[in-house]
């Protein structure tokens, strides 16, 4: 009996180390999973699978005439107001653009593009009955300065920046497109031989980027995933780093979420300007490089701010250039200990910073940058600069063993002469002067036109990092996204996403940006007065979302 027990003892005591092993063992691995879950932002932002779930179960249902104008429940002499100060707005701009919403109308049937930026100005369930009853055009015949003409002879105040590519004024990129068809006219289209202006861009991209050597794309997107997949072929790993409410472009590793099919597999989306995701970082070893874009620090941890998600009061925005310099100085330090490879992702933001990007003004070098959109002169470019060893797409010891990107229209002639173009105007004293004081200048725009909102009583604000602006508001309010057809009613254009983003350029002066002011504040004026900004009695942003969500829950059931 007694071995029999001491054989048993013995089974217990194996069983009891191996078990103790195994859990010593996973120790590491859970608390790594553990850390990388508290380093995501806790919204839905920041837990890309969950928010792409909650995509799909979310009840798409539209609002009658009814509840379009009264869905905060506001009383009869406010709906009123409302009804009337609506449709006036919108027979004035019919009337005012008609042949140009006509031109739109026709178009729409056709173009996907038209038909999801019509849909998303606002958020859903206010669509139908807006597209319906307030149309807007989309078509310009002429542009000058600071300015667009559209099909009907109406000028406006360009406020949409072309997505970010006008940086220096229209007149400068019709310029620069000319000046570089005529450099390559000899040439033609031709694809693959390189016409000589290609050089002397490569040599200036080398000394604005502080990089070794260059590859051109067709668009920022492009250039993005081609830097990826150097970081991920050389470092041999896989996972990138992103951050919450970043963009990146439209491509599956680096939009994960809401507006991707594909849920991610091995992007891993941290909370931005964070000690935790430092701290990821310094842990993992599967990941191949951390993605930056710049334009984040105006809202950290929050997607790019539009109309379509406009559903209360709690938009924020808040610059602060030494508070994110110094997390771009962690993230460096993490990443040269930890062999990741630093992209800065500025085909938005950059040269609009500083003539040598966001490197130069955040005092910060990158691995590797991403740059497009403006530094074409006009024309689609993706271009990346990287350090020698990681730009190499193939291996000597390895022939079989490459990267592989080419695209058809990589280093187009015709673009070559347009970049070669802009990057002559960017050098020149003049540009280089533009620079000067540009924070403190468009601080200096922000606060005056704060200054008079807060005068004239209305609940609107602007946020700014330097020309990239966005509005916020006051108070909670289900019709803040209204705020862009007064706007458009004033004469000042906006891209799709309202009031979100209101982008200027380099051009703009003094004058211009008064001139912008006045009829900012009237637009304003025009819609408290027509009712919009009728409040209820206690009414919070809290509310407002646990009204929408009855509202969500009662047509899901």
């Amino acid at each position: 009996m007694i071995p029999s027990l001491l054989a048993s003892s013995s089974s217990l005591l194996l069983t009891s180390a191996l078990a103790g092993a195994a859990v010593l063992a996973l120790a590491p691995r859970a608390w790594q999973r553990l850390s990388l879950s508290r380093a995501k932002h806790r919204s839905l932002t920041g837990h890309s699978r969950m928010a792409q779930r909650v995509a799909r179960l979310l009840p798409g249902y539209a609002y009658d005439e009814q509840r379009f104008f009264a869905c905060d429940d506001a009383p009869a002499e406010v709906l009123a107001r409302r009804r009337a100060g609506f449709h006036a707005l919108a027979g004035q701009l019919g009337e005012r653009h008609a042949r140009s919403v006509a031109w739109t109308d026709a178009l729409r049937s056709g173009l996907s593009d038209l038909q999801f930026t019509g849909a998303y100005r606002v958020p859903f369930p206010f669509s139908p009955y807006l597209r319906q009853h307030l149309k807007l055009g989309s078509v310009g015949t002429s542009t000058h300065g600071v300015s667009l003409t559209d099909l009907d002879g109406q000028t406006y105040e360009d406020l949409t920046g072309s997505y970010g590519v006008n940086l220096f004024g229209h007149d400068v990129y019709k310029r620069t497109i000319a000046q570089g068809a005529a450099m390559v006219a000899d040439f033609g289209p031709v694809l693959g031989t390189l016409h000589p202006c290609v050089a002397d861009n490569v040599a200036r991209l080398q000394a604005i980027s502080g990089l070794d050597e260059v590859s051109f794309h067709m668009s920022g997107t492009e250039a993005v995933m081609q830097a990826v997949r150097l970081a991920r072929y050389h470092t041999g790993k896989r996972h990138l780093v992103r951050f919450c409410g970043a963009y990146h472009g439209w491509w599956e590793d680096v939009q994960p979420g809401p507006g991707n099919p594909l849920p991610p597999r091995e992007t891993y989306t941290l909370q931005d300007m964070s000690q935790r995701a430092l701290q990821v970082l310094r842990q993992r070893k599967d990941i191949a490089c951390v993605l930056i874009n710049p334009l984040q620090a105006l809202h950290p941890n929050r997607a790019a701010p539009g109309d379509s998600s406009l559903v209360d009061g709690s938009r924020s925005a808040h610059y602060d250039r030494a508070a994110y310099t110094r997390w771009l100085q962690q993230l460096r330090e993490v990443c040269t200990e930890r062999g990741i490879v630093l992209i800065f992702d500025e085909v938005f933001v950059g040269f609009r910073l500083a003539p040598g990007g966001a490197q130069q003004y955040f005092g910060v070098q990158a691995d590797m940058v991403t740059y497009g959109k403006t530094l074409g002169g006009g024309l689609p470019v993706g271009v990346v600069c990287g350090k020698r060893a990681l730009m190499k797409r193939f291996r000597e010891d390895h022939p079989a063993d490459i990267c592989f990107a080419r695209g058809t229209f990589n280093a187009h002639p015709y673009v070559m002469g347009a970049m070669s173009a802009l990057l002559d105007h960017l050098a020149l004293p003049a540009t280089q002067a533009l620079y000067e004081d540009l924070d403190a200048k468009q601080d200096r725009r922000a606060a005056a036109l704060n200054q008079r909102l807060a005068q004239a009583g209305v609940p609107v604000r602007v946020a700014n990092l330097s020309t990239i602006w966005t509005v916020t508001y006051t108070q909670p309010s289900r019709y803040h996204w209204m705020f862009q057809f007064y706007l458009r009613e004033q004469g000042l254009l906006l891209s799709w996403v309202g009031t979100g983003r209101l982008i200027f350029s380099l051009a703009h002066t003094d004058q211009d940006f008064e001139r912008i002011s006045e009829r900012f504040v009237a637009a304003a004026l025009a819609m408290q007065a027509d009712g919009w900004w009728w409040q209820a009695p206690g009414q919070t942003n809290k509310g407002i979302r646990r009204g929408m969500l009855k509202e969500m829950l009662h047509r899901w059931l």
